[in-house]
Parts: structure tokens; C-alpha cells; sequence
């Protein structure tokens, strides 16, 4: 028999049982949730809060929710912190004051306030900004003492990332406090400039200035 063997179909004419390789296939997107994301106290969105350090990310509790009060239901519960909301224990921080003792309806007006007032003043989602401030308060070092016999010694040690954000969150509602005492300003005006002044890492925040205040003891301790 003569003469050149047949040219090969077109590519395009290949079966697509014949075509080399496995056929990969991308998964789809995942369907919406069947119910719409609840904002914060109607206003605000959880959407697109973004935690800048990997450390805390776990930590930062932001589930969807109206109105953060779990009326106790953590309170029994060891090493339950990281599943309580963030604005919460923003909450629970304020009630330490003697005018939010066992007000804890009122401590949450507060908040609501404050976040009023940061949304007209910096035009920004106030949850971003309070996870902004929490960030840049949390020391990441802090000093423990050591017992050698009879002599106590300061060692600097890592700070949990569990209680980074509790020290961060505490620093400030209590410089939120000292500040309302210390001026005519409510407590809402002194929250909110509180958190935007935290968020900037600016050094006048009384939260910024105890974490660079506990890092710069631990940096002398190592």
C-alpha cells in the first residue's frame, strides 16, 4: 500500500473521552445564607472587617449579632473568653466603673453611643476601628518575677495572644473612664475618642501609651 499515512483529526474533532489528562472541574461558589446578616445595632455591618494581625484573628470574636448580651451564659465557663462577642467584653469592661456597676443595659447604651458618634466623626465602620484599636493596644510583651531564693527578679516574657486582647480591651474602657473624670465630656465622647485615637496608634491614648509604657519595662528585663 502506498502513499502518506492520514493526517490526524482536528482538535476539535477529538472526543472529549479521548482528550489526555483528567477533566478538573472548579467547585462553585458557596450559596448565600438563607437569612440576612444582622448589623449591629441595626447600623452596622459585619462585612468586610478585616484583622491585620494573625495572632489576634482567632481570638476576636465578631459573629453577626444585633445586640451583644448573653445575659451570663459564658460567665460559668472557663476559658470562654474568645467565644464571648468583642463589643461585649467592651461592655463588661465598662460596668467596672462605679457608674456601670450592674448596669449592663446602660454600659451597652453607652456603646451604641460612642459608635454613633466615631461613625459621624471618622466616617468609618466603628467595628473596624475598635479591631484596629484592640491591634494596636495589646502589648506583646509584658514582666513576671522570678523567685531565686531569697531574691526577686524581673524576666520579660510573651504576652497570650488570649490576653493581649483582654489587656487591650481593658486599657480602653479604663482610659474611657479616667478621661470622663477627668474633663466635662460624657462617657460616649470619651469612648470614641478613645477607640479613634487607639486606632491610630496614636501615643495620647491612654491604651497605647500602657502598651508601649509595659513593652519598653519588658524590653529592659530580658
Amino acid at each position: 500500500m502506498s502513499g502518506s499515512p492520514e493526517a490526524p483529526p482536528p482538535r476539535s474533532a477529538v472526543p472529549p473521552e479521548e482528550t489526555e489528562g483528567p477533566v478538573v472541574t472548579r467547585p462553585s461558589a458557596p450559596p448565600p445564607p438563607p437569612f440576612p446578616i444582622p448589623p449591629l445595632f441595626g447600623k452596622y455591618s459585619f462585612e468586610g472587617l478585616e484583622v491585620h494581625d494573625p495572632g489576634l484573628a482567632p481570638y476576636l470574636y465578631l459573629h453577626p449579632i444585633y445586640a451583644p448580651h448573653t445575659e451570663g451564659k459564658l460567665s460559668g465557663h472557663p476559658f470562654q473568653k474568645t467565644r464571648m462577642h468583642l463589643v461585649e467584653r467592651l461592655t463588661n469592661h465598662l460596668m467596672k466603673g462605679e457608674h456601670f456597676t450592674g448596669k449592663k443595659s446602660k454600659a451597652l447604651a453607652t456603646v451604641r453611643k460612642a459608635f454613633d458618634e466615631l461613625s459621624q466623626r471618622e466616617k468609618q465602620n466603628p467595628l473596624q476601628l475598635l479591631i484596629n484599636a484592640v491591634e494596636n493596644a495589646a502589648p506583646r510583651e509584658e514582666v513576671t518575677r522570678l523567685q531565686f531564693g531569697g531574691i526577686s527578679v524581673p524576666r520579660a516574657v510573651d504576652a497570650a495572644p488570649s490576653r493581649r486582647v483582654g489587656v487591650a480591651i481593658r486599657n480602653i474602657a479604663q482610659g474611657a473612664i479616667q478621661a470622663s473624670h477627668k474633663s466635662t465630656k460624657s462617657i460616649e465622647s470619651c469612648l470614641a475618642n478613645e477607640i479613634a485615637l487607639a486606632a491610630k496608634g496614636d501615643q495620647t491614648s491612654f491604651a497605647v501609651a500602657r502598651k508601649e509604657e509595659v513593652e519598653r519595662v519588658a524590653q529592659s528585663a530580658r
